[in-house]
């Protein structure tokens, strides 16, 4: 059952996607540790995470985990799921409040939210394609 999971199409093109969703939350994460005011838990605060300085470094901590993970095609629908998860709070703490100034408001400040939420979700159907540590492991010798 393992290796169903890690089991992946041959496609070549889904490096692509890795690349998007996987640097953006690698980036994502790192920047929730050097900025923990704006971009970590003080902003966890200002939008009512509870225990934001607890949240704060353990999102960062997944996103560079599973960024890391999904650029390198290893275990990737495992760490889809954690950035899917992650996206789906993002859209209901920051995204939702939004449409109060409108739907195209809304659908304008979330764009790179539906790309890695997409993204992920891709990844998670797809797995990490042809060029993935998961295709080597799964592959016969």
């Amino acid at each position: 059952m393992f290796a169903k999971l890690l089991s992946t199409n041959n496609d070549k093109t889904t490096i692509l996607i890795r690349l998007m969703v996987g640097v953006v939350f690698l980036s994502e994460g790192i920047q929730k540790f050097l900025f923990p005011g704006s971009l970590g838990a003080g902003r966890f605060k200002k939008i009512g995470i509870p225990n934001p300085e607890f949240f704060g470094p353990f999102v960062g901590t997944f996103e560079i985990t599973c960024g890391i993970l999904i650029l390198f095609g290893l275990f990737t629908r495992f760490a889809a799921i954690p950035l899917i998860i992650i996206m789906l709070v993002a859209f209901t703490t920051t995204k939702a409040p939004l449409l109060a100034d409108g739907i195209w408001k809304m659908f304008h400040d979330s764009r790179t939210d539906w790309a890695m939420l997409l993204g992920s979700i891709f990844l998670l159907i797809r797995g990490g394609g042809k060029w993935s540590l998961d295709n080597r492991m799964t592959q016969p010798k």
